[in-house]
């Protein structure tokens, strides 16, 4: 399965292509993260990524323990993107 790419901080290379995405839901679906995210455009989209992506995002955004991903932005690329 092809994954699609997430990053908590802005990138340092390859700028023209990322996208930026606000965090709506964070979610398991078969074995695999997913990330429901509102484009800059207000279009939802989901990103499908591993359960250890997920992971690292989630300790780079630097959250309190009782803080909710909801609302972070994020940096992303869809496969083939």
């Amino acid at each position: 399965m092809a994954h699609d790419r997430i990053h908590a901080r802005k990138p340092t290379h390859d700028l023209e292509r990322w996208s930026v995405g606000t965090i709506d839901a964070v979610a398991r679906r078969d074995g695999h993260a997913v990330f429901e995210v509102t484009t800059e455009d207000g279009d939802a989209i989901e990103l499908v990524v591993t359960v250890a992506i997920r992971d690292l995002v989630l300790r780079r955004l630097d959250l309190e323990a009782d803080e909710s991903p909801v609302g972070a932005r994020v940096w992303y690329r869809t496969r083939g993107g």
